[in-house]
């Protein structure tokens, strides 16, 4: 081949190069860069001392009412509060209804599991650790946003529904209504064995009975938020007997008969109810054949696009019960 024909090729096949590259930028699908989606929670990076060591995340919706409610979630091990959020919906409910809704979360520096610690004394106890530290990002939403000191609640799962007992213990006078999901009874361990013992086989009940527990916080009160408490009857990671035990100690220190008031049969299983006057003060939601998690109603490919395993498809949907309870209601 002569030298003058081997210099036309290669001019022609730069050419056409040029001209791919030209109809793939013309016709092609155009390759802008994608922007990052804005987290549905945003952190808070300063709110107290935080003394437990824990972060905050929260989710407030635009155009809040005045005085709006606050909703804390107390996720469990193994979750994080976006996880827990994406699969149980509390944020549309929150952006529904009009209330701020408040994600403490564990770290892996205090657990390698992510779950509360719970099980540790000093964690529970009142104005320390863990639990002082959500009792600050409350503080700090209710200040920040003008919220009705009145309309504070609060729902935990796993270790996060036994925290949620020890901050009701600790301070009854800062939360309206409270729910333990396959929680733990307050005082039931002081460690991480006991913990996993209680867990599997049900905490033993102390002698003077699990209400002391809560009495011996505040001795002379005899009335405590309204507490519901829920429990899937197939759980094998907190066994059900552990629900009874939370309705022990609550009922104990409401001085309420052992004997619920009314039981109710329903399709997804039964509810109990303990009344002081006109209303409920202790629930008892039992979800026949659910696991360990939380209470759902979802459509199967709503679930599908979910990866948290411990929110659970059920026959009843704690969070939306839970609006009711609370009446947070529509806007």
């Amino acid at each position: 081949m002569k030298v003058g024909s081997t210099r036309s090729l290669k001019r022609l096949l730069k050419t056409q190069r040029k001209a791919v590259r030209l109809l793939e930028k013309t016709w092609g699908p155009a390759r802008t860069p994608s922007k990052p989606e804005r987290p549905t929670l945003q952190t808070t990076p300063a709110f107290g001392s935080n003394p437990g060591r824990l972060l905050m995340k929260s989710f407030v919706p635009t155009n809040l009412p005045s005085k709006p409610a606050v909703v804390v979630v107390l996720h469990g091990c193994r979750q994080t509060p976006e996880s827990m959020d994406a699969a149980s919906g509390f944020s549309k409910l929150a952006k529904d209804r009009g209330f701020i809704l408040l994600y403490p979360e564990q770290t892996h520096s205090n657990n390698l599991q992510k779950c509360f610690n719970w099980f540790r004394p000093s964690e529970v106890a009142r104005d320390r650790g863990e639990l002082l530290s959500i009792k600050q990002m409350v503080e700090h939403a209710v200040k920040r946003h003008r919220a009705d000191r009145a309309r504070v609640y609060v729902v935990g799962l796993s270790a996060g529904g036994a925290m949620t007992g020890a901050l009701i213990a600790n301070y009854p006078d800062t939360f309206a209504g409270a729910a333990i999901v396959a929680g733990m009874p307050v005082g039931a361990v002081r460690d991480a064995m006991s913990a996993l013992r209680a867990m599997k086989s049900g905490a033993s009940p102390p002698a003077d009975g699990w209400g002391a527990r809560i009495n011996d916080i505040f001795p002379d009160r005899r009335t405590w938020p309204p507490i519901s408490i829920w429990q899937g009857t197939s759980d094998r990671t907190v066994n059900p007997g552990n629900a009874l035990a939370c309705v022990a100690q609550w009922t104990e220190a409401n001085g309420l008969d052992r004997e619920p008031q009314r039981v109710e049969k329903t399709s997804w299983g039964a509810l109990s109810r303990w009344n002081i006057g006109s209303g409920a003060r202790v629930l008892l939601y039992s979800v026949d054949g659910m696991g360990h998690g939380l209470p759902v109603k979802k459509s199967r490919s709503a679930l599908s696009r979910t990866s948290d395993p411990f929110v659970l498809e059920a026959g009843i949907s704690a969070p939306s019960e839970l609006m009711r309870l609370w009446r947070l209601a529509r806007r």
